[in-house]
C-alpha cells in the first residue's frame, strides 16, 4: 500500500500533537475575532464603492493624460492604479534604457508600447557591480555612468557589450517599434543598422558611438535621415577610425542631412568636400576633437547651404592653411561657434576666418590662446552683426578695440570674464560704439562680476563685528602685553595658552623672532 494511501485511511497520522493543533486553531480564532470590530464603535466613511475612472474608456482617459506636461505629475499618475499606469506608458514617447535586460526580455514593450525615441547608450555600458560600487565615472560623451576600476582598466577595453548581441537588441527593437525616429546606440555593426532600416523607415535622428567606416556602409539605408551624430573615439574608453572612405559612403548614402556631428573623427579633404556635394541641404556642420588630416577646411568651401558651422573642444583647426585663395569661401554660412578651441596657431585661424568671412554671428567660449595677433584675424568679417567674447583671458582692451571698430554692422556685444580687459582702459571711440548697440553685455573681470553679485546681499558683512574686535585685542596683546589685557577686560574672547614663559604668548614671540 501506498504511503498517500496510508494518509487517506489515517488521516490523524500527520497530527502527531494535538496541543499544537489547538494551539494554531486558537490563533486563527483571535485573529478572526480581532478583525470583526463593533459596528457601535466604527465610523462609516462615505467612500465609492467603484473607482469613477472605470467608467471612462481608455481612449478618453489616455487623451486626458496627454495634455499633462509635467514630468512629476506623469510619474505620479502611474501610481493611482495598474490601468492607469498602463495607460500613462501609452503616452511615454521618449525613454533612456538603463538596463539592457529590461529591453530583451520585453517588458519595455509592455510597460512603452508606442516609443519613438529609444536611447540605448547607458544600457550597453557593462557596469557589473559598479552599480553598487562604482569606481570610475565616464562622462560628458557618455554622461554619468559608473563603471568598476577592473572592468575600465582590463586588457581588451571592453566595457561595452558585444557587437552580436547589440544587433540582437536593434533588430528586437526595430520589429516592435516601426515607427521609431530616434536611435542612441553604442557598438553596433553594419547589419543591426540594416535591420533598423528596413523596420523603422521614418527614423530620422541616428547617435551611433564607436562607429567605424565599416559600420557607416549601414547609414545609407536610412533615407529620410536628417540628423547624425558620430563619434569616434572617446579618450580613455574606446578608439575606431572613421576616415574618408567612412565620410564618402556616408555623404552617398544620406543625402537629407540637415545635422551633422563628427566627433573624435579622422578624415580629410576628400571626405568634407563629398559631404558638401552630396549633401546639399545640410545646414548645421559641428567638429568635435576632430583629428582631421592638413589640409581638410578648403573642403568645407563646398557645403554651399551650409548655415552654422562649430568648433568643440578641437586642438586645433588646420595646420596647412597658407593660400587664401584655395580655401574659397561658404556663401550662405551665418553662425560660427568656437568653444574650448586651441587658437595659438595663427594662421590656421586666419584660414578659418578667410572660409567664414560672410557670417553675422561669431562666438568665442573659454578658447585658449586667443590674444590680440590672433583675434585680429576677426576683422576678415566685415557683415559681423553679434559677437560673444567669454573666457577669453589672453584678449586685452586694445586688441578688442582695433577689431571692434572695423564691423560696421555690430549690433550686439558680449564680453564675460575676460580678465585682461580692464575697465578704465575703454577710450572715449569705443564708449561712443557700445552706446549704439541694441543688446551690450560688459562683464569682463571676474571680480567685478563676483562684487556685483555680493553686493546685493549681506555676505562679507556679517562677521565684521567679530573680527574686527579680536583684530583689536591681537593687537593689544602685542603692545601691552597679556596680564594687562586681562585685567582690564572682564569677559575676553580670546582663549589664554596653558604654558607661557612671559607675559606674552609664546606663538607671538615666535613671530618676532
Amino acid at each position: 500500500m501506498s504511503h498517500c494511501s496510508l494518509e487517506n485511511q489515517n488521516p490523524n497520522l500527520w497530527l502527531k500533537d494535538d496541543l499544537s493543533i489547538n494551539h494554531i486553531v486558537r490563533a486563527a480564532i483571535r485573529r478572526r475575532s480581532l478583525l470583526k470590530t463593533p459596528e457601535s464603535k466604527t465610523h462609516k466613511l462615505d467612500f465609492p464603492k467603484n473607482d469613477f475612472s472605470s467608467f471612462i474608456s481608455d481612449e478618453i482617459l489616455l487623451n486626458i493624460l496627454s495634455k499633462n506636461t509635467d514630468k512629476s505629475q506623469r510619474d505620479a499618475n502611474c501610481l493611482v492604479s495598474k490601468r492607469w499606469l498602463c495607460v500613462q506608458g501609452r503616452v511615454v514617447r521618449s525613454v533612456k534604457v538603463l538596463d539592457w535586460d529590461f529591453l530583451i526580455s520585453g517588458r519595455m514593450f509592455l510597460r512603452f508600447p508606442n516609443l519613438t525615441h529609444v536611447d540605448l547608450l547607458c544600457a550597453s555600458v557593462v557596469s557589473g557591480s559598479s552599480a553598487l560600487n562604482p569606481s570610475v565615472y565616464i562622462g560628458r560623451e557618455l554622461g554619468c555612468i559608473g563603471v568598476s576600476g577592473d572592468e575600465f582598466l582590463c586588457d581588451d577595453g571592453d566595457v561595452v557589450l558585444p557587437v552580436e548581441e547589440v544587433d540582437f537588441g536593434l533588430k528586437v527593437l526595430s520589429s516592435v517599434y516601426p515607427n521609431l525616429r530616434r536611435l542612441v546606440v553604442v557598438n553596433c555593426s553594419e547589419l543591426g543598422l540594416l535591420s533598423v532600416a528596413e523596420e523603422c523607415v521614418t527614423m530620422q535622428e541616428l547617435v551611433l558611438h564607436m562607429c567605424n567606416d565599416s559600420v557607416l556602409i549601414g547609414i545609407a539605408a536610412f533615407s529620410n535621415l536628417q540628423i547624425l551624430k558620430i563619434v569616434g573615439v572617446v579618450d580613455g574608453v574606446y578608439k575606431s577610425l572613421v576616415s574618408d572612405r567612412g565620410l564618402i559612403i556616408l555623404a552617398q548614402g544620406c543625402k537629407r542631412l540637415v545635422k551633422l556631428e563628427l566627433r573624435g573623427c579622422e578624415g580629410g579633404y576628400e571626405g568634407i568636400k563629398a559631404i558638401g556635394e552630396c549633401c546639399q541641404m545640410l545646414e548645421e556642420l559641428t567638429f568635435c576633437d576632430h583629428r582631421m588630416d592638413d589640409g581638410w577646411l578648403s573642403g568645407i568651401s563646398y557645403c554651399e547651404n551650409l548655415k552654422t558651422l562649430r568648433f568643440v573642444s578641437c586642438k586645433g583647426i588646420d595646420r596647412n592653411c597658407e593660400v587664401d585663395e584655395i580655401l574659397g569661401v561658404c556663401p550662405m554660412l551665418e553662425r560660427l561657434h568656437l568653444e574650448k578651441c586651441q587658437l595659438r596657431d595663427k594662421q590656421s585661424v586666419r584660414g578659418l576666418f578667410v572660409v567664414c568671412q560672410n557670417v553675422m554671428e561669431v562666438v568665442f567660449e573659454k578658447c585658449w590662446g586667443l590674444n590680440d595677433a590672433v583675434f585680429f584675424n576677426a576683422s576678415l568679417c566685415r557683415r559681423l552683426r553679434f559677437v560673444s567674447i567669454e573666457g577669453c583671458s589672453r584678449l586685452t582692451t586694445q586688441g578688442l578695440e582695433t577689431v571692434v571698430l572695423s564691423w560696421k554692422e555690430l549690433e550686439s556685444l558680449t564680453v564675460i570674464s575676460c580678465k585682461n580687459i580692464k575697465d578704465d582702459e575703454v577710450t572715449p571711440m569705443l564708449s561712443a560704439l557700445f552706446s549704439d548697440l541694441k543688446d551690450f553685455k560688459w562683464c569682463p573681470g571676474n571680480m567685478s562680476d563676483l562684487s556685483t553679485r555680493l553686493s546685493s546681499s549681506d555676505m562679507g558683512r556679517r562677521g565684521g563685528k567679530f573680527f574686527k574686535r579680536y583684530h583689536q585685542q591681537i593687537i593689544q596683546i602685542r603692545d601691552t602685553g597679556w596680564e594687562n589685557l586681562k585685567a582690564a577686560t572682564t569677559t575676553s574672547s580670546v582663549v589664554k595658552p596653558n604654558r607661557f614663559d612671559s607675559s606674552t604668548p609664546q606663538w607671538l614671540t615666535r613671530n618676532r623672532s
